[in-house]
Protein backbone atom coordinates (compact mmCIF):
# COMPACT_ATOMS: atom_id res chain seq x y z
CA UNK A 1 0.00 0.00 0.00
CA UNK A 2 1.30 3.35 -0.77
CA UNK A 3 0.13 6.82 0.55
CA UNK A 4 0.22 10.20 -0.19
CA UNK A 5 -1.27 13.72 1.20
CA UNK A 6 -1.55 16.63 -0.65
CA UNK A 7 -0.88 20.10 1.02
CA UNK A 8 -1.61 23.22 -1.46
CA UNK A 9 -2.86 27.00 -0.84
CA UNK A 10 -6.34 27.13 -2.85
CA UNK A 11 -5.68 27.67 -6.22
CA UNK A 12 -2.00 26.16 -6.18
CA UNK A 13 -3.63 22.89 -8.58
CA UNK A 14 -4.07 20.47 -5.84
CA UNK A 15 -7.55 19.10 -7.22
CA UNK A 16 -6.29 18.72 -10.70
CA UNK A 17 -2.96 17.02 -9.08
CA UNK A 18 -5.22 14.73 -7.63
CA UNK A 19 -7.16 13.33 -10.03
CA UNK A 20 -4.14 12.72 -12.34
CA UNK A 21 -2.19 11.33 -9.34
CA UNK A 22 -5.21 9.12 -8.22
CA UNK A 23 -5.62 7.82 -12.41
CA UNK A 24 -1.35 7.77 -12.55
CA UNK A 25 -1.22 5.13 -9.30
CA UNK A 26 -4.33 3.71 -8.95
CA UNK A 27 -4.85 5.03 -5.67
CA UNK A 28 -8.35 5.80 -4.15
CA UNK A 29 -8.74 9.85 -3.69
CA UNK A 30 -9.82 10.60 -0.24
CA UNK A 31 -11.11 14.33 0.37
CA UNK A 32 -13.07 14.72 3.56
CA UNK A 33 -15.05 17.79 1.46
CA UNK A 34 -15.97 15.28 -1.08
CA UNK A 35 -17.31 12.72 1.56
CA UNK A 36 -19.36 15.49 3.11
CA UNK A 37 -21.09 16.46 0.20
CA UNK A 38 -21.36 12.76 -1.01
CA UNK A 39 -23.40 11.93 2.40
CA UNK A 40 -25.35 15.30 3.10
CA UNK A 41 -26.73 14.56 -0.82
CA UNK A 42 -27.27 10.84 -0.25
CA UNK A 43 -29.31 12.06 3.43
CA UNK A 44 -27.70 9.29 4.88
CA UNK A 45 -27.50 9.24 8.92
CA UNK A 46 -23.60 10.43 8.47
CA UNK A 47 -24.58 12.75 6.20
CA UNK A 48 -27.11 14.33 8.11
CA UNK A 49 -24.84 14.18 11.38
CA UNK A 50 -22.50 16.66 9.32
CA UNK A 51 -25.13 18.59 7.77
CA UNK A 52 -26.79 19.44 11.42
CA UNK A 53 -23.14 20.64 12.30
CA UNK A 54 -22.38 22.37 9.28
CA UNK A 55 -25.89 24.61 9.56
CA UNK A 56 -24.49 25.16 13.31
CA UNK A 57 -21.55 26.60 11.72
CA UNK A 58 -19.54 24.68 14.15
CA UNK A 59 -16.61 22.02 12.83
CA UNK A 60 -16.77 18.32 12.71
CA UNK A 61 -14.90 16.99 15.48
CA UNK A 62 -11.92 14.73 14.89
CA UNK A 63 -13.08 12.05 16.27
CA UNK A 64 -16.41 11.97 13.94
CA UNK A 65 -13.35 13.02 10.96
CA UNK A 66 -11.91 9.50 11.92
CA UNK A 67 -14.84 7.29 11.93
CA UNK A 68 -15.64 9.28 8.09
CA UNK A 69 -12.51 8.18 7.24
CA UNK A 70 -12.29 4.89 8.65
CA UNK A 71 -15.49 3.86 6.83
CA UNK A 72 -14.15 5.64 3.50
CA UNK A 73 -11.22 3.34 3.80
CA UNK A 74 -12.95 0.08 4.32
CA UNK A 75 -15.28 0.97 1.42
CA UNK A 76 -11.84 0.48 -0.84
CA UNK A 77 -10.21 -2.24 0.96
CA UNK A 78 -8.51 -3.74 -2.10
CA UNK A 79 -6.97 0.03 -3.00
CA UNK A 80 -3.12 -0.40 -3.86
CA UNK A 81 -3.10 3.05 -1.47
CA UNK A 82 -4.67 6.28 -0.30
CA UNK A 83 -4.14 9.71 -1.44
CA UNK A 84 -5.23 12.33 0.87
CA UNK A 85 -6.51 15.94 0.10
CA UNK A 86 -7.99 18.45 2.74
CA UNK A 87 -6.83 15.53 6.09
CA UNK A 88 -5.23 15.54 8.15
CA UNK A 89 -5.56 19.86 8.95
CA UNK A 90 -4.07 19.39 12.64
CA UNK A 91 -1.35 17.89 14.19
CA UNK A 92 -4.43 15.61 16.31
CA UNK A 93 -5.22 14.63 12.93
CA UNK A 94 -2.01 13.72 11.21
CA UNK A 95 -1.98 11.72 14.63
CA UNK A 96 -5.15 10.29 14.05
CA UNK A 97 -4.54 9.38 10.12
CA UNK A 98 -0.81 7.81 11.48
CA UNK A 99 -3.12 5.56 14.25
CA UNK A 100 -5.56 4.64 11.36
CA UNK A 101 -2.82 3.64 8.57
CA UNK A 102 -1.39 1.64 11.27
CA UNK A 103 -4.42 -0.11 11.97
CA UNK A 104 -3.79 -1.53 7.93
CA UNK A 105 -0.06 -1.98 8.62
CA UNK A 106 0.34 1.24 6.40
CA UNK A 107 1.55 4.51 6.64
CA UNK A 108 2.01 7.59 5.02
CA UNK A 109 4.79 7.50 1.84
CA UNK A 110 5.21 10.58 0.94
CA UNK A 111 3.69 14.26 1.63
CA UNK A 112 3.38 16.60 -1.41
CA UNK A 113 3.67 20.33 -0.98
CA UNK A 114 2.83 22.31 -4.00
CA UNK A 115 4.52 25.91 -3.74
CA UNK A 116 3.23 28.46 -5.08
CA UNK A 117 3.11 31.85 -4.10
CA UNK A 118 0.72 34.02 -2.58
CA UNK A 119 0.73 37.01 -5.43
CA UNK A 120 0.22 33.97 -8.11
CA UNK A 121 -2.52 32.69 -6.00
CA UNK A 122 -4.26 35.50 -5.97
CA UNK A 123 -4.39 36.41 -9.56
CA UNK A 124 -5.63 32.38 -10.28
CA UNK A 125 -8.50 32.60 -7.66
CA UNK A 126 -9.48 35.97 -8.72
CA UNK A 127 -9.52 34.74 -12.62
CA UNK A 128 -11.36 31.44 -11.38
CA UNK A 129 -14.07 33.55 -9.45
CA UNK A 130 -14.65 35.94 -12.59
CA UNK A 131 -14.74 32.94 -15.15
CA UNK A 132 -17.32 31.35 -12.74
CA UNK A 133 -18.90 33.93 -11.65
CA UNK A 134 -18.13 33.89 -8.18
CA UNK A 135 -19.03 37.31 -6.19
CA UNK A 136 -18.11 35.81 -2.68
CA UNK A 137 -14.11 35.51 -4.09
CA UNK A 138 -13.13 38.95 -3.57
CA UNK A 139 -9.44 39.65 -2.71
CA UNK A 140 -10.18 40.21 1.07
CA UNK A 141 -11.86 36.64 1.14
CA UNK A 142 -8.72 35.63 -0.97
CA UNK A 143 -6.40 36.81 0.93
CA UNK A 144 -8.50 35.23 4.38
CA UNK A 145 -8.23 31.69 3.14
CA UNK A 146 -4.64 32.03 2.58
CA UNK A 147 -4.24 33.25 5.55
CA UNK A 148 -5.74 30.50 7.41
CA UNK A 149 -4.17 27.89 5.05
CA UNK A 150 -0.71 29.12 6.21
CA UNK A 151 -1.41 29.46 9.62
CA UNK A 152 -3.04 25.80 9.51
CA UNK A 153 -0.68 24.19 7.52
CA UNK A 154 2.29 25.38 8.34
CA UNK A 155 2.65 23.16 11.49
CA UNK A 156 1.95 20.27 9.76
CA UNK A 157 4.53 20.80 6.86
CA UNK A 158 7.44 21.20 9.80
CA UNK A 159 5.71 18.08 11.48
CA UNK A 160 5.99 16.01 7.63
CA UNK A 161 9.72 17.63 7.21
CA UNK A 162 10.85 16.49 10.57
CA UNK A 163 9.65 12.57 9.64
CA UNK A 164 11.40 13.10 6.31
CA UNK A 165 8.08 12.53 4.46
CA UNK A 166 7.93 16.14 3.46
CA UNK A 167 8.27 16.32 -0.76
CA UNK A 168 8.05 20.09 -2.02
CA UNK A 169 6.79 20.85 -5.49
CA UNK A 170 7.02 24.31 -7.45
CA UNK A 171 3.12 24.56 -8.66
CA UNK A 172 4.12 27.34 -11.01
CA UNK A 173 4.29 26.25 -14.97
CA UNK A 174 1.60 24.05 -17.09
CA UNK A 175 -0.31 21.31 -15.22
CA UNK A 176 1.71 18.56 -17.65
CA UNK A 177 4.61 20.16 -15.99
CA UNK A 178 3.94 20.76 -12.33
CA UNK A 179 2.80 16.70 -12.67
CA UNK A 180 5.51 15.30 -13.70
CA UNK A 181 7.62 16.81 -10.94
CA UNK A 182 4.86 15.60 -8.59
CA UNK A 183 5.06 12.09 -10.34
CA UNK A 184 9.41 12.49 -10.12
CA UNK A 185 8.72 12.89 -6.63
CA UNK A 186 6.46 9.69 -5.94
CA UNK A 187 8.28 7.47 -7.87
CA UNK A 188 11.63 8.54 -6.10
CA UNK A 189 9.95 7.82 -2.44
CA UNK A 190 8.53 4.67 -4.17
CA UNK A 191 11.91 3.36 -4.56
CA UNK A 192 13.43 4.17 -1.45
Amino acid sequence: MFNIIIFGPPGSGKGTQSAKLVEKYGLTHISTGDIFRSEIRSKTELGLRVQSIIEKGELVSDDLLLEILRSAMKKHSNSPGFLFDGYPRTLRQAADLDMLLDEWGAGVDVVLALEVDDAELMERLLNRARIEGRKDDTREVIANRLKVYHSQTRPLINHYHEKGKLESANGKGSIGEIFDRLSALVEKRKQE
